[in-house]
């Protein structure tokens, strides 16, 4: 992911997680705060979803489980940019 789709994907978390503006969210991880429990996981697949007009299937919805994962897999369905 290029740097500007890195800080989309960070305003995701932060806007999903109802996280502060300036949050650190690059090392966070599933459950490691309260918002982001069975349900926000949902929330957050569909606010990536939604803002990067992807399609996550099974497989990547289990496997995010933290931001750098969240890049990884937005970064495969993006072409690498």
């Amino acid at each position: 992911m290029n740097p500007e789709q890195l800080d989309g994907l960070r305003a995701v978390f932060r806007h999903t997680l109802d996280l502060e503006a300036g949050a650190v969210v690059d090392d966070l991880a599933y459950r490691a705060l309260p918002a982001w429990d069975s349900i926000g996981h949902m929330r957050l697949v569909a606010a990536i979803e939604t803002a990067f007009d992807v399609m996550l299937d099974t497989d990547e919805v289990i496997d995010l489980s933290s931001f750098a994962q969240a890049a990884a897999i937005v970064g495969r369905h993006l072409g690498g940019v």
